[in-house]
């Protein structure tokens, strides 16, 4: 991960303080551990192998060391769960919307939650919340995506793909996380309004 270039990234807050680890269990567990010490808003604890990512339903969800993308990001809302209805969906569509922009693909979404192409999963978002009373504590936003991975487990193979396997050029990694988080910022603004 080039995370020099990440230094760049053209938010206002969204991925402007990364949490970095070139190996850890789950940036989701991570950020569950650490959200309640007031880090900063839109902070994104990621990984470059995950261990024990989580998909929806405590399903593990598997990577090749250095070839996805694995993040989680944090926020603080300051508004109740009204206001994130239908949020899953909207993040992926600001996914879809970043592969497309860089490279002009096009992928799918299997609502709620997973990236697709070709009836095959790309990806997935997992969001979790903490409340108070009616308001939001933060919410989490754990996002898996196979980028360069070309070998997959034996019992994913045939369900699983990546957007190298697919389209047989190498990705950038850094490229699409900043894409997505210069895109999903200015949704997410609307969204919270």
């Amino acid at each position: 991960m080039q995370l020099e270039l990440l230094k760049s990234i053209p938010t206002n807050y969204i991925g402007k303080h990364i949490y970095y680890y070139d190996e850890i269990d789950s940036t989701q567990l991570e950020a569950k551990r650490l959200a309640r010490n007031k880090l900063p808003n839109g902070c994104i604890f990621l990984a470059n192998n995950q261990l024990s990512g989580r998909g929806t339903k405590n399903r593990i969800w598997y990577t090749e060391n250095g070839k996805n993308l694995t993040f989680t990001i944090l926020l603080y809302p300051n508004c109740s769960m009204e206001h994130l209805a239908n949020l899953t969906t909207k993040i992926a569509h600001c996914i879809i919307k970043a592969v497309y922009d860089l490279y002009g693909y096009n992928l799918e979404i299997k609502n709620p939650n997973d990236i697709m192409y070709h009836g095959k999963k790309l990806g997935g978002i997992l969001t979790e919340s903490a409340t108070i009373g009616e308001n939001i504590s933060y919410l989490l936003i754990g996002i898996g995506l196979n980028i360069n991975q070309e070998i997959f487990e034996e019992e994913i193979k045939n369900i699983a793909t990546s957007l190298k396997k697919e389209f047989h050029i190498e990705f950038s990694k850094e490229q699409i996380l900043m894409e997505f988080c210069k895109i999903f910022e200015e949704e997410y603004e609307k969204i919270i309004k």
